[in-house]
């Protein structure tokens, strides 16, 4: 049994190549698609692109196996973030892969999606004895997994699952993460003219600030972290600036903390604007929700498992990150985030290596025949 380290770097470059930025994931669906299909498996493609506005669905893929053995699920978002279009692997003498620097690579998440489809195509090869085996290939992942959301899990079979989509060593692995709640904030003041007449006006911008003034930011706790990341107002240098919106997001790896301090940031920015006579809309998206695996869970000593049979260093971490995995667990999935040889993701500086991306295949191909 084992991966064949050729073929998977080729079919790692072959991915980067194919643009797949959230929501034109067509290219990439329709690889996937075929790849699965070769398999002998059976593939279905959603309407998560009709739903989301995007031009592909998630991909769902099912391979038969021993019906004695627990089914088990494996996931992998096709999406990139930008600047990505016109994407090329370069690897390096030291086996080290990179982008040629004014693009990302993709190896988030096409790391992951060349593990999963190289440990298939070894199983499916060499015979080797398996479990039912799901995969779910996600669209639009990098926006707050729009692709995810509208995924009818009713579907699955299977109750665990394995989401390749973490940074760090392969032997790393998520087993919580936060609840994620984005905030806009919208303040209405009063135009006027910033020579003649700004007594006249309400300052909506110098209201935004006074709110933003009063709040802690960065880490709140151990477990919350606040953020304001983007503020726009104003029409021009000589106008009183009429309207200011601001926003921003919590994290927590507690739900109810994250509720709680977006409403302490709701009532900051209220009694900011009631003091100048300003008038505030606030809205609140939640783009994740936060969830626990306990360690004892056969998920994670399933992982734990095949790590010690790898020889892989095994590290369980809580996360800060957001993924699909959070989608999967509010629809009662247990699953555990995977280290997938990705660093440096978002920036046209990510990279990978050619040994990381065949300890991920690798660990992998284990956890799909490993017997519990």
């Amino acid at each position: 049994m084992g991966i064949n380290e050729v073929r998977i770097i080729d079919e790692f470059t072959k991915l980067v190549a194919i643009d797949s930025p959230s929501y034109k994931e067509r290219e990439m669906g329709d690889y996937v698609k075929k790849k699965l299909q070769a398999l002998g498996m059976m593939v279905i493609e959603d309407a998560a692109g009709e739903r989301t506005g995007g031009n592909c669905g998630n991909i769902y893929g099912f391979m038969k196996g021993d019906p004695a053995r627990r089914p088990l699920l494996f996931v992998a978002h096709l999406d990139t973030v930008e600047p990505s279009r016109g994407k090329t692997a370069v690897i390096e003498s030291n086996g080290t892969i990179r982008s040629r620097g004014n693009t990302v690579l993709g190896a988030d998440d096409l790391t992951g999606v060349a593990a999963i489809l190289e440990a298939l195509i070894v199983i499916k090869e060499q015979a080797l004895p398996h479990g039912p085996i799901e995969v779910l290939f996600t669209v639009a992942e990098e926006v707050y997994c729009k692709g995810s959301q509208v995924f009818e899990f009713a579907k699955v079979m299977s109750e665990e699952a394995y989401i390749l989509d973490l940074t760090g060593p392969v032997g790393t692995a998520a087993y919580a993460a936060p609840s994620i709640l984005s905030f806009t904030a919208t303040i209405h003041g009063r135009a006027s003219h910033a020579g003649f007449s700004p007594q006249k006006g309400i300052h909506a911008i110098a209201v935004a600030a006074d709110a933003i003034s009063l709040m802690p930011m960065g880490r709140i706790d151990e477990e919350t972290s606040m953020n304001v990341g983007t503020i726009n107002g104003g029409l021009g240098t000589n106008i009183v600036p009429d309207k200011c919106v601001v926003k921003g997001e919590v994290r927590s790896l507690s739900h109810e903390k994250a509720k709680r301090q977006a409403e302490l940031i709701k009532k900051q920015f209220e009694r900011s604007c009631s003091a100048a006579r300003a008038s505030l809309e606030f809205e609140v998206f939640t783009a994740s929700k936060a969830y626990e695996i306990p360690l004892e869970h056969p998920v994670v000593t399933r992982f734990e498992n095949a790590c010690n049979k790898l020889k892989l260093p095994v590290s369980l971490i809580k996360t800060f990150g957001g993924s699909d995995n959070n989608i999967i667990a509010q629809n009662g999935i247990a699953g555990i985030v995977m280290a997938n040889a990705m660093s440096r993701i978002h920036a046209c500086d990510e990279f990978t290596t050619v040994d990381e991306i065949i300890r991920a295949a690798d660990l992998t191909l284990m956890l799909m025949t490993i017997e519990d």
